[in-house]
């Protein structure tokens, strides 16, 4: 098989005959899930950081001094929390719920005004991964699923990709929105709060959508963390599931983790090159 982009896996022969099988089931069985901040993303350019859809909005006019700081404490708190390979996720767990409740609280006290949010990204320096164009037309082109589940803010993430120009009708986001008044100004979230570990229960809350999906049982799943890897887990009558995951940070001391958990793992890697390699081979292109 001949991907040259692949060379991070741990078992590379299983790899090859789930590609085989996804290839020859073709693409209308395929659907792709994906995390967004820093999957979909870029984690860094030029050596200088990339902010996530909440660093976008922490980042921007929109939010005072005080807010800033308050949240950046909150980031210096459970950051490391996050990315310690030495806690258990029971562990993290609510400690991510708190960090994410506080962050929440924080952003509404500011009374964002929706209408804002648009600028808060033109002026941020969010960037999609090199290749991103190529990733989300291809998957628009053969009109395969893109669900991307994000621990995020949904509306400013729908504006990175908007304004990016691949929000494309095959792209579907199941992330945590802002609720806003009549009058535009932010009041609330709304529903249930997704965070990085429960995505799964954020996939399976949306079962409606998993049956409208019932004959696409090949799913390519991208992320980069851990918590990502149960993204897919509301898909029916799932046959064929290749994970690839984005190793942006603390990459040695995590490599061992991520080799157990993705088929693929990606060091450092601001790309969609192999995603891109794999979609151009399973869908025969």
């Amino acid at each position: 098989m001949e991907i040259p982009e692949l060379s991070n896996l741990r078992d590379r022969e299983r790899v090859e005959q789930i590609l085989t099988s996804m290839r020859n089931a073709g693409p209308n069985t395929l659907q792709v899930i994906s995390d967004f901040d820093m999957t979909l993303t870029r984690f860094s350019f030029n050596g200088k950081r990339c902010p996530t859809s909440y660093n976008i909005l922490e980042h921007s006019k929109l939010i005072s001094e005080d807010c800033k700081a308050k949240l950046k404490n909150l980031l210096d708190t459970y950051y490391p929390i996050e990315i310690d390979s030495t806690r258990s996720v029971e562990e993290k767990l609510p400690l991510m719920v708190e960090w994410w409740t506080k962050a929440h609280e924080l952003l509404v006290q500011q009374k964002i005004i929706k209408d804002d949010l648009a600028l808060a990204v033109r002026e941020s320096e969010a960037m999609l991964r090199e290749g991103y164009q190529q990733f989300f037309d291809h998957l628009h082109q053969l009109s395969v699923p893109l669900l991307i589940f994000s621990a995020g803010v949904g509306d400013v993430l729908e504006e990175v990709i908007r304004q990016a120009g691949v929000f494309h009708p095959n792209v579907k986001v199941f992330s945590n929105y802002m609720d806003f008044d009549e009058s535009g100004v932010l009041r609330a979230f709304k529903g249930e709060l997704i965070h990085i570990y429960n995505k799964r229960e954020g996939a399976l809350l949306n079962t409606e959508h998993f049956k409208e999906l019932q004959s696409r049982c090949n799913v390519l799943l991208l992320g980069d963390s851990l918590g990502d890897l149960n993204m897919a887990d509301g898909v029916m009558d799932l046959e064929n599931i290749l994970k690839i995951g984005y190793l942006n940070d603390k990459v040695d001391e995590r490599r061992e983790s991520y080799l157990n958990s993705y088929d693929i793992v990606l060091e450092k890697d601001e790309t969609m090159d192999v995603p891109n390699a794999i979609l151009r081979y399973i869908t025969g292109q």
